[in-house]
């Protein structure tokens, strides 16, 4: 719903603007205009701050007195609570639905697989936002933005996540119609239904995630449409508060690492903004490291940056390696392909920005396989957190990164879970079934050749005395 916050704050739009990301250009255009590129020279923009004229709490525990105003739907959102770290709308025009009420949880479990010491390793879950998604963070200010301009249709491609979370808002609000492109065959049916009861538009076309984003960004500029994929800036200042929650439920202590799955890169551009943004503000002394996760079927990321020395060089990005792996994708067919659908994206659109923010946050790029990914689930799942395969990522990589040496046993790790387990079933049933065609079809075609944690229903006739020593066997 749109809420109107009980006691609101003076107006502070004027206290936003959007920027270039680029310091060869650094132009600035009104938070009150609708961009996803520069005009000038074409790259991303940041939302950048007055932050002279703001209301900045003057240390991150000052948050902790919006607690009590439970009532206030503003300050119940796990975005919205954190209003003054992105003031870019007035409190009475904000849009929430009760999003980012989740979890971080210190597990043991998980931490013994990955190889921690206790207490180290950390799951942030944001699979328990209303769309079962990270997006609800960012879709909130997206349609919160979009709304401040008037639209009344949105639009998105989407590998799943996006559609749903642009439906449920736009259903819930009644603000504006959902209008979701998608792959032929590249979402998943969990995903697909929340899009479908929502009462989105769904446009279906030939082609995979790429495809559909060339279309979608074609389409809204053609009809006026306004665009909510992640190269819309606003979007990442909703995902920044990920981070904000992570530092609250640590006692506003820094961890030494964040592992976040890497698909269209928003999630790692935006949470090293918010660490940006809290060092130049003074809440915070120091950074954490960054691990950026590729699935191996859709490496973008890792391909340029730890095969090819892409890096942002204080924004002096050099563009050959870029465009050459580009035509190469194209010359070969080169498709992304992957059971993390989530991260199924050839072409992530926030390059550049996760290239600074492996910059700022001292940051590193793995890759791993379908195999990795679906064992290191199946582990998650057993430590009481389903979350589907792309999340699974982060938990594989600091597996394959505690291996390498490069993350300590002793450090604090936190691992973003993005999405809910019931996202992709048909992965889940797949890797713990008995039905060896079900497991060659999903699973086997990628390469996933076993299931070493599988945890198989058991199959007993329809008699009493069976059951009983069936249960009694195995429990």
């Amino acid at each position: 719903m749109l809420q109107t916050a009980k006691t609101p704050m003076k107006e502070q739009t004027d206290l936003a603007f959007q920027r270039c990301i680029n310091p060869t250009c650094g132009a600035t255009y009104e938070a009150r205009t609708i961009r996803t590129s520069c005009d000038k020279c074409g790259d991303l923009l940041d939302i950048a701050y007055d932050w002279d004229r703001a209301s900045v709490p003057s240390k991150m525990s000052d948050f902790e007195a919006m607690w009590s105003q439970r009532t206030n739907p503003v300050r119940f959102s796990g975005v919205w609570r954190f209003h003054e770290l992105l003031p870019f709308a007035p409190q009475d025009q904000l849009v929430t639905v009760g999003e980012g009420q989740t979890l971080l949880q210190q597990t043991d479990a998980v931490g013994d697989y990955v190889g921690m010491n206790h207490g180290q390793l950390h799951l942030q879950y944001e699979g328990m936002n209303p769309s079962g998604s990270f997006k609800d963070n960012g879709m909130c200010a997206a349609v919160t933005h979009a709304n401040l301009m008037g639209a009344k249709r949105a639009a998105c491609a989407s590998t799943g996540n996006t559609s749903a979370s642009l439906a449920l808002y736009c259903s819930a609000t009644r603000l504006m119609k959902a209008i979701i492109f998608i792959g032929s065959g590249k979402i998943s049916y969990g995903k697909l239904s929340q899009a479908l009861d929502y009462g989105a538009l769904t446009v279906q076309i030939a082609g995979d995630f790429d495809d559909a984003m060339i279309r979608v960004k074609q389409v809204s500029q053609e009809l006026g449409i306004y665009l909510v994929n992640s190269v819309n800036p606003f979007r990442l200042e909703g995902q920044k508060t990920i981070m904000f929650r992570v530092l609250e439920s640590l006692g506003w202590e820094i961890p030494d690492w964040i592992v976040v799955p890497g698909g269209n890169l928003g999630n790692s551009s935006a949470f090293a903004k918010a660490f940006m943004e809290l060092k130049e503000l003074g809440l915070i002394d120091r950074i954490p490291r960054l691990a950026v996760i590729n699935a191996s079927g859709a490496d973008t990321l890792y391909e340029l940056v730890e095969r090819r020395g892409v890096k942002w060089n204080g924004g002096h990005v050099e563009m050959d390696p870029i465009r050459e792996y580009n035509d190469l994708m194209d010359r070969d067919g080169i498709r992304a392909d992957t059971i993390a659908s989530a991260i199924e994206i050839n072409r992530p659109v926030n390059l550049k920005k996760c290239l600074r923010a492996l910059e700022v946050m001292d940051g590193v790029v793995r890759q791993v396989s379908d195999q990795e990914i679906l064992d290191a689930k199946a582990k998650v799942g057993a430590g009481g957190f389903g979350c589907e395969p792309a999340s699974a990522a982060s938990v594989a990589g600091a597996k394959l990164l505690r291996r390498e040496g490069v993350i300590a046993p002793s450090d604090r790790v936190v691992c973003i879970l993005t999405g809910h387990e019931l996202k992709d079933p048909t992965a889940t049933v797949a890797y713990h079934t008995t039905d060896q065609e079900l497991f060659n079809k999903t699973l086997g075609s990628r390469g996933v050749t076993k299931a070493s944690h599988a945890n198989r229903a058991i199959a007993v006739p329809n008699e009493l005395d069976d059951i009983i020593k069936a249960i009694q066997l195995y429990s």
